[in-house]
């Protein structure tokens, strides 16, 4: 009766990881578009960004928590770790899993150590999102149980088209127009020297 449901709630804390992680993909992309959103003040929608992102990790943790102790998946501290070495039913899709939680452990410890590390090596990894977003979706449609029934392509097609319209919503014009303007209105608040006013 437990491993029932610590099967059944690996399983839900997974489909819960992707949805809150497309969401924080999603706005991360909106808000580095430097256009404000309706209703919404910029700093908060870099707090719902910074919110959803560590929840989604949290869901994360719990899911491969969960399924760690879980008799029947029967996964080891190797398996979550080291991508494509695991002795289960799916290496290569749990191994998608694997590579997906090693780059969010990288975003993470990058993000923490942000003061630290500078601002540019931030960006850097933090650019790695980007992979982990459709590694985690190949990971949940291969290996999870339901990830190929209707219900499920159903929400991952929603978080497809999201994530893209979101992207080509960036790639437009406008979007390259508001980054030029913002550009220019942070160089104008630069000294000639360097320094600013």
């Amino acid at each position: 009766m437990l491993d029932n449901v610590m099967w059944a709630f690996g399983r839900a804390s997974g489909v819960v990881a992707l949805v809150l992680l497309t969401a924080s993909v999603v706005i991360g992309i909106v808000t580095r578009s430097g256009r404000p959103l309706p209703v919404i003040p910029r700093f908060s929608v870099q707090l719902i960004h910074r919110t959803i992102a560590l929840t989604s990790t949290v869901f994360v943790l719990l899911h491969v928590g969960t399924l760690l102790l879980d008799s029947y998946a029967k996964l080891t501290l190797s398996d979550i770790l080291v991508p494509f070495l695991s002795a289960a039913k799916n290496p290569v899709w749990v191994g998608f899993g694997t590579v997906a939680l090693d780059l969010l452990i990288a975003v993470i410890v990058t993000a923490l150590l942000r003061n630290r590390i500078g601002t540019r090596a931030f960006k850097a990894v933090h650019w790695a999102t980007y992979l982990l977003w459709p590694v985690s979706l190949a990971h949940a449609i291969g290996s999870g149980t339901n990830g190929t029934s209707g219900w499920f392509l159903v929400l991952a097609g929603f978080c497809t088209l999201a994530v893209a319209a979101a992207v080509l919503w960036r790639l437009t014009p406008r979007f390259e127009e508001a980054a030029t303007l913002q550009e220019a209105s942070r160089n104008s608040l630069r000294r000639p020297d360097g320094g600013s006013r």
